[in-house]
């Protein structure tokens, strides 16, 4: 079984993931590969549902190998993904507050997120708040990684 990173975005799921395993897999980055552009594009292209079916697919390929997995933040949103994500062992949320993700979010210049360029911050924070019971309901472990090092949240992990 993976271990499956889960949170929204900015709570450092790739970051923990990388440093977790040099041979970890990335969701987003599988899913580029899969779709064959950048998934603002795919986003803006073909919209959030044709989206989060690509997303499924890619869940259910890497569930069952022994990697870590950094997911996407709204992997939580489907049915099909939540029941793929409690036959799974290890499902650890990466939990921090709004305010905290929102200011990495923002400063994170090489990863601009489809949601942070089209939404507000009042919708973003409804999205996160949306959110937070679905990460709950299917985590194993949860970490809050607000003030922590990366090397404080592994510890925490293993």
């Amino acid at each position: 079984m993976a271990k499956i990173l889960l949170g929204f975005m900015g709570a450092g799921k790739s970051t923990i993931a990388r440093a977790l395993s040099a041979d970890f897999l990335d969701m987003d980055e599988l899913i580029v590969q899969k779709i064959g552009m950048p998934i603002q594009e795919y986003f803006a292209k073909y919209g959030e549902p044709a989206f989060r079916k690509i997303e499924a697919e890619v869940l259910a390929e890497c569930i069952h190998q022994d990697v870590v997995l950094s997911t996407g933040g709204g992997v939580v949103l489907s049915a099909e993904n939540r029941d793929l994500l409690s036959e799974n062992a290890q499902n650890i949320y990466l939990k921090a507050d709004f305010e905290t993700l929102f200011r990495r979010i923002k400063q994170d210049q090489e990863n601009q997120r489809p949601l942070y360029l089209t939404k507000s911050k009042a919708d973003l924070q409804e999205i996160f708040e949306e959110r937070q019971a679905l990460y709950e309901a299917v985590a194993t472990q949860t970490i809050d990684v607000v003030g922590k090092t990366p090397q404080e949240i592994i510890e925490e992990i293993q």
